[in-house]
């Protein structure tokens, strides 16, 4: 399948207009999708009961967050309320996401709620990527979650890659061994990160405005993977 590069080249020529480096979670979910790598759904709402309407498009359960231009880390702030099952939890976690941002961030411009399939737990990984001054775009493959942050366990690749290279970054990770099922757990779905890892390399290679971008968590199942999160930071002028 080719990527829709209509897409990303509006939401970055978008961006670009109004002056933004950073592309809120929507745009960033939109152009990670265009190339093919598969995302959680996801849907911005501006009241509560637009958010119950598209939580049943999307299904439950569901995960909602703050969106707000001024708000980088929505955790921080109690912006996140995750596995909601209904209507009546969706309605609850909306008061108090709504409360808590009142409460700490008073003067942030909130736009509505970014309403977001669930996704299960799976063994977490990364792709990440920059724009290096001297090589160009670069690709980034690890294990994520604390794996990341303790072990900084990741493997790095000029972009683009073929299926070879991605099979070689995947392999080259010290926990390797964790994807192949150690220890009794599930194998997961090596083919759909292989894909991902060729299909981000396409993207960072062929949109070189971008100056970061960082999937992560990439939740893997034994059969497919989903992007829960991803950021872009477009390069500056």
């Amino acid at each position: 399948m080719h990527a829709d590069i209509d897409t990303v080249r509006n939401i970055i020529e978008k961006a670009k207009k109004e002056g933004r480096i950073y592309l809120n979670e929507i745009e960033s979910k939109k152009i990670v999708a265009a190339y093919n790598i598969p995302v959680v759904k996801v849907d911005v709402a501006r009241d509560v009961d637009e958010a119950i309407e598209k939580a049943k498009e999307i299904g439950f359960p569901v995960v909602l967050k703050i969106f707000s231009p001024d708000i980088l880390h929505k955790s921080d702030v109690g912006g996140v309320k995750v596995n909601l099952k209904n209507e009546e939890e969706l309605r609850k976690a909306y008061e108090e996401i709504m409360n808590n941002v009142k409460s700490r961030v008073p003067n942030a411009r909130i736009e509505g709620v970014v309403v977001q399939e669930f996704a299960p737990d799976g063994l977490e990984v990364i792709i990440g990527g920059l724009f290096d001054q001297f090589f160009g775009p670069v690709i980034m493959f690890g294990l994520g979650g604390i794996w990341v942050e303790l072990l900084k366990d990741v493997t790095f690749r000029l972009a683009p890659i073929d299926e070879r290279e991605a099979d070689e970054m995947i392999k080259e990770i010290k926990g390797y061994k964790l994807l192949t099922g150690y220890r009794g757990a599930e194998p997961v779905d090596i083919e759909e990160i292989k894909k991902a890892l060729v299909n981000v390399g396409k993207l960072l290679y062929e949109n070189q405005e971008i100056k970061e971008l960082d999937l992560n968590p990439i939740m893997t199942y034994r059969n497919g993977i989903k992007v829960v999160d991803a950021r872009i930071i477009l390069k500056g002028e």
